[in-house]
C-alpha cells in the first residue's frame, strides 16, 4: 500500500497542480491569510481597477473545509486523474487546453448577469466530471453505497443530490454546459464532419506553462501583499470601493460571502 506522499507524487501534473492550489486556497482562507472576496470574479473590478488576477484566482476557491469541499477535491483526484492518465495519457497539453477552454467558457457564461457566480471552481470541477462521464459512459458508479448507476448519468445524479441537500445548482449547470460544449467540439462534431474545431494551440507546451507560472504567480502574490497592507486599517473582508458596482452584484457577493464563511 502506497504512502500519502507516494500517492501524491504519482498524480499527473495538471490534476495535481489544480487540486493542490484548491487545497492551499481553502487552507489560506481558514488561516485568515486572505479574504475570499479579493479573489472573487467581479467584472467591475477586473475592467475598472485592472484586477485581472480575478479571472484566474476565482477557479481555485471551492469553499470552506466541508463535506462538499472534500467531494469536489476527490472529484479532481479521481475523475480528473483518470482523464489525464487515460484519455489524455501523454497529452498533457491537450488536457491543459481542455481546462483552459472550460475556464474561458465559464468566464463568458458568468458574464451574463443571470448566470454570474463569484467563484467558478466548482463549475470547473463539474466540467471535469461531465467530460469523464462521456469518455467512460459505461463505468459503474456506486453512489454513496445506495444505488449503482452508469457513469453517463453520474453528473445528473450529483446535480439531483445538490437539489436535495439545498446546495446551489447554478455552478453544476454551468459546468455541464462547458463540458458538453468541449465534448461536442472535440468528439461529436469531428465524428460527424471529420473536422476538429478545437485543436490544442502549438504554443501550449511545457516551456510556455513554466513561463506563465513564473510571471503570473509572483505578480498576483505581490499585488495581494500590497492589497493586504493597504487594507490593514480597514475591514479586509470588504472589497475595495467601486461606485459602478450595481446593487444586485453587491447583494450576490455578500450572499456568497455568507455561504463561504457561515
Amino acid at each position: 500500500m502506497s504512502t500519502p506522499a507516494e500517492f501524491y507524487n504519482s498524480l499527473p501534473p495538471i490534476s495535481k497542480a489544480y487540486g493542490t492550489m484548491c487545497l492551499v486556497a481553502t487552507a489560506a482562507f481558514h488561516l485568515g491569510l486572505f479574504p475570499p472576496l479579493y479573489t472573487a470574479l467581479i467584472y467591475e473590478y477586473v475592467f475598472k481597477h485592472f484586477e485581472v488576477w480575478r479571472l484566474v484566482t476565482n477557479f481555485f476557491f471551492l469553499g470552506k473545509f466541508s463535506i462538499n469541499f472534500g467531494i469536489r477535491l476527490l472529484m479532481i483526484a479521481r475523475y480528473g486523474v483518470q482523464l489525464e492518465k487515460g484519455v489524455f495519457e501523454r497529452r498533457t497539453a491537450d488536457f491543459l487546453w481542455m481546462m483552459i477552454f472550460g475556464a474561458l467558457t465559464l468566464l463568458v457564461l458568468s458574464a451574463i448577469p443571470l448566470l454570474w457566480t463569484p467563484f467558478l471552481g466548482v463549475s470547473l470541477v463539474f466540467m471535469l466530471l461531465y467530460v469523464w462521464s462521456r469518455e467512460f459512459p459505461n463505468a459503474k458508479i456506486n453512489l454513496y453505497g445506495l444505488v449503482q448507476l452508469k457513469a453517463f448519468y453520474f453528473p445528473w445524479a450529483m446535480l439531483a443530490l445538490d437539489v436535495i441537500f439545498g446546495s446551489p445548482i447554478l455552478p453544476d449547470l454551468l459546468g455541464i454546459v462547458a463540458g458538453h460544449l468541449y465534448y461536442f467540439l472535440t468528439v461529436l462534431h469531428p465524428l460527424a464532419t471529420g473536422k476538429n474545431m478545437l485543436k490544442t494551440p502549438r504554443w501550449l507546451g511545457k516551456n510556455c506553462i513554466k513561463v506563465c507560472i513564473l510571471i503570473v504567480v509572483p505578480m498576483f502574490l505581490l499585488d495581494q501583499g500590497i492589497n493586504w497592507l493597504a487594507a490593514s486599517e480597514l475591514d479586509i473582508r470588504q472589497p475595495p470601493p467601486c461606485p459602478g458596482l450595481n446593487r444586485r452584484l453587491v447583494r450576490l457577493v455578500r450572499l456568497s460571502e455568507e455561504e463561504v464563511t457561515g
